[in-house]
């Protein structure tokens, strides 16, 4: 079975639509319901693989997690030291979120475990995360020192450390702070530049000792935490295939409901006003704490810019889909500070870059830069390299392409977007699973 899309050209997005629940704290709300005393209720969750990979893993670590319905768990949390050892590996699939943060919380058990990933999360670079874990007291030990599996050895002591991560990366502090909670001491973590806080807040909100600020968190060890009901938001990220789409497609209007527009997650947004974007952020409110909004798009000429380097760590998961806006955009576009892209779920940056040529576009790639001169596009065969949002990208920009467009290997769309397909249809988008392999 072919797990490849076509995609041709739109004749405009409408309606109002709602986008799967927020990925990031989907993953964080299973975590540390599980960790919390009592039974926590999340609702909004994202039912992709990523996020029900680390709830079956909490499964496996003794803690009772029931679905009474789609986008639902009732999670029965055993406390800080209630989790129990697995016989089998932990397998976190494609998720590399669940991998570094499970790594931090695991390295403070009393028990051994193994994480371990699909082939894509066993490319995906661990090191910075272990040898951060690794000043703390805990022992990690994996492949070649840096990718997965990862054998973790419990029974360690940890200590409060001043930690100054060099790399800004929500991932690796909140790694950090769940070893943080189990640490003695104090536990203060520097970053280069803020990242999203979601763990801070929703540890604050169960009653941790914790006190963050834009690229500082301060963590107490020792604490306990309360169970509580977490409303997940519409994910931003998912929003932002749609939201960009319109944009870029002559005629479109659309709204999508209830998105998190946490500070830390509306990079993509800066950047898309500064293009010229006729975006609006309409009924704003609070959600669990959350900032959550409805977001309008209509059709836009958008301008190329200099992307402000500040803005990349708050739009870093959105990326290739800004690429396909400025590869539209009249003019060119310049962004650095894009190292990161290089080892997510794919080289991000250079896949982005092979497939805009392959589409006409005139792209310049460094290491952690990428210039791209906007104009039309024309259909292309396009290798998604199994990443969802190389994939999503390209079915978006493949509806401003004159042709059909064929989008390889998309089978981890599942992961973060579920439903994506029907959604497209839904907006107006064209966008289907092709029926049998090229040349087959």
């Amino acid at each position: 079975m072919t797990h490849d899309w076509l995609a041709g050209r739109s004749h405009g997005l409408h309606g109002t639509l709602q986008v799967p629940g927020d990925k990031s704290l989907s993953h964080r709300a299973i975590m540390l319901a599980a960790l919390a005393e009592g039974e926590s209720r999340i609702e909004g969750f994202l039912e992709g693989e990523d996020t029900r990979a680390t709830a079956r893993i909490f499964g496996q670590l003794g803690v009772r997690i029931e679905t009474p319905n789609p986008q639902t768990r009732i999670v029965h949390g055993v406390g800080l030291h209630g989790l129990r050892a697995s016989a089998e590996p932990l397998d976190c699939g494609n998720a590399g979120t669940g991998m570094r943060l499970l790594a931090g919380l695991l390295g403070a058990q009393a028990f051994d475990s193994v994480l371990v990933g699909d082939a894509s999360l066993s490319q995906r670079p661990m090191a910075r995360v272990i040898r951060l874990l690794d000043r703390m007291g805990a022992r990690i030990d994996a492949r070649d020192g840096e990718f997965a599996p990862l054998r973790i050895h419990g029974g360690q002591r940890l200590h409060g450390q001043a930690i100054d991560t060099a790399v800004a990366s929500a991932q690796v502090k909140s790694a950090l702070i769940f070893a943080a909670l189990y640490a003695e001491g104090e536990t203060v973590i520097t970053e280069p530049r803020p990242t999203r806080d979601y763990t801070e807040a929703m540890l604050q909100a169960a009653g941790w000792p914790i006190e963050y600020g834009p690229g500082r968190v301060r963590v107490q060890g020792g604490g306990r935490l309360s169970a509580q009901t977490f409303r997940i938001p519409a994910d931003p990220s998912s929003a932002a295939f749609p939201l960009v789409a319109a944009l870029l497609v002559p005629g479109s209007d659309i709204t999508v409901t209830g998105v998190g527009i946490n500070p830390r997650r509306t990079g993509l947004f800066d950047a898309l006003r500064l293009m010229g974007a006729d975006l609006q952020f309409l009924n704003p409110r609070r959600q669990n704490g959350e900032a959550v909004a409805d977001i309008r798009a209509r059709s836009s000429r958008l301008r190329g810019i200099e992307l402000p380097e500040a803005l990349v760590p708050d739009m870093i998961d959105e990326c290739p889909i800004f690429f396909i806006a400025a590869a539209l955009a009249e003019g060119r576009t310049r962004a650095t500070g894009l190292a990161e892209l290089r080892v997510k779920e794919s080289d991000r940056l250079g896949g982005m870059a092979r497939g805009l040529r392959a589409m006409g576009a005139t792209v310049v790639a460094s290491d952690d830069a990428i210039e791209i001169a906007g104009g039309a596009l024309q259909a292309a065969d396009i290798d998604s390299l199994g990443d969802h949002r190389l994939a999503m990208s390209f079915a978006v920009a493949a509806q401003c392409a004159a042709g059909v467009t064929r989008i390889r290997d998309c089978a981890n769309v599942a992961t973060s977007f579920p439903g994506f397909i029907a959604l497209a249809h839904a907006s107006g988008m064209r966008l289907d699973p092709a029926v049998n392999p090229a040349g087959a």
